[in-house]
C-alpha cells in the first residue's frame, strides 16, 4: 500500500505544480496592462504604479511566478483589489455551502442509484431493467439548469413548498437549511443518478456470474446479502472512481445551479469575481478548486485499497 500511495503522492505533486503554472499564467498573460485591467475606471497614475509594484509587474515573469508560488505556499493567495479581503479567507467563507451541496448531492445520487443498479442487474432483461434504461437516458438528456427551472416552477411557484432562491445556514435552522438547498441538490443529483446506476448495473451483471456468487447461493445465503454485500463490494470500484471525479468537478462546476438558486458558494464567488474584475480572486479560486480536485482523487486511491486490498499487493509487486 505504501508504494501505491507514494506513486499517488508523486503524481499529486507533479499535477499540482502544473496546475500552479497554468493558474499563474491565466492572469499573468492577460493582454494589456494587468494593473489597468484590475483598476478599470478607478485607475490613476499613482494607483497604477502602486499596484504594479505590489504585484511585481515590473519584474521578469519567472521571478513573478516564484514570488507568487512562495506566497501561495504560505497561504497567501493575494487580496481582492476592491474589497481588500484576503482571497483565501473569502474562499473558505464560501466553502461550507459548496461542500454541503456536493455531499448532499452525492448522498442523494447514491441512495437512488445503488438499489436501482443492483436490482436492475439482478432482474436483467426485465421490465424494471428496461424502465431504468429509459429513465436514465431521459435524465441524461436534461441539463441540470433545465431541471432547476422546472423545480422552481413547480415546487416554488406553483406548490410553494420550497423557497425559489436564498440560503439558510445550518447554524440558523436545520429545517430551513434543508429546504433552501433541497432543489439545488435534487437538480444536480438527478443528473448523476443515471451514470451511477448504469455503471453499477454493468459491473454487477459481470459479478453475479462469478463462481463465488454461485458458491454463496449454494450455501443458502439470502438474496439481499448476496446482492448488497458479496456482489456489491467488488462491483463498486468503478462507482468509486466516478464519484471521486464528480465530487471534484462539482467543487467548481456547480456554477449555474449556485447562481440560479443564489447559493453563496465557491461557484457563485467565481462568477462574482469575474464580473467585478477581481482577477486575483479568480486566480485563487481556480488554484483552490484544482487542489481540491486532485486531493479528492488522491483520497479515491486510498479508498480503492480499503475496498479491495488486492490493489495494494498489486502495487507493491
Amino acid at each position: 500500500m505504501s508504494g501505491r500511495l507514494l506513486r499517488a503522492f508523486a503524481g499529486f505533486a507533479g499535477t499540482l505544480f502544473a496546475v500552479s503554472v497554468v493558474s499563474f499564467l491565466l492572469i499573468a498573460l492577460l493582454p494589456g496592462d494587468l494593473a489597468l485591467l484590475i483598476l478599470a475606471d478607478s485607475a490613476t497614475p499613482e494607483r497604477v504604479a502602486a499596484l504594479r509594484a505590489e504585484l511585481g509587474l515590473d519584474r521578469p515573469l519567472p521571478i513573478r511566478y516564484l514570488m507568487w508560488l512562495g506566497n501561495v505556499l504560505q497561504g497567501d493567495f493575494g487580496r481582492g483589489i476592491h474589497s481588500g479581503e484576503p482571497t483565501l479567507q473569502v474562499i473558505l467563507s464560501r466553502l461550507p455551502v459548496t461542500i454541503e451541496l456536493i455531499v448532499l448531492t452525492q448522498i442523494l445520487a447514491l441512495v437512488l442509484s445503488i438499489p436501482g443498479g443492483i436490482w436492475s442487474a439482478y432482474r436483467r432483461g426485465s421490465a424494471l431493467d428496461h424502465g431504468t434504461l429509459v429513465a436514465s437516458i431521459a435524465l441524461l438528456s436534461v441539463p441540470p439548469f433545465v431541471l432547476a427551472l422546472a423545480m422552481i416552477y413547480f415546487f416554488a411557484l406553483q406548490l410553494q413548498w420550497l423557497p425559489a432562491t436564498g440560503f439558510v445556514s445550518l447554524s440558523e435552522s436545520v429545517v430551513e437549511n434543508l429546504e433552501s438547498i433541497a432543489m439545488p441538490v435534487a437538480a444536480l443529483a438527478l443528473v448523476e443518478v443515471p451514470v451511477y446506476l448504469r455503471m453499477l448495473r454493468s459491473e454487477m451483471v459481470t459479478t453475479l456470474q462469478q463462481n463465488f456468487v454461485a458458491l454463496a447461493r449454494g450455501m443458502g445465503l439470502p438474496t439481499w446479502r448476496i446482492l448488497f454485500v458479496n456482489a456489491f463490494k467488488p462491483s463498486s470500484l468503478g462507482l468509486i472512481t466516478v464519484v471521486g471525479i464528480n465530487m471534484g468537478r462539482l467543487m467548481g462546476g456547480a456554477i449555474i445551479v449556485e447562481t440560479m438558486f443564489a447559493l453563496p458558494g465557491v461557484g457563485q464567488l467565481l462568477v462574482e469575481s469575474i464580473y467585478q474584475q477581481e482577477y486575483q480572486v479568480t486566480q485563487g479560486i481556480v488554484l483552490f478548486v484544482a487542489f481540491a480536485f486532485i486531493l479528492i482523487n488522491l483520497a479515491t486511491d486510498v479508498v480503492y485499497v480499503l475496498v479491495d486490498p488486492r490493489l495494494a499487493r498489486d502495487g507493491e509487486a
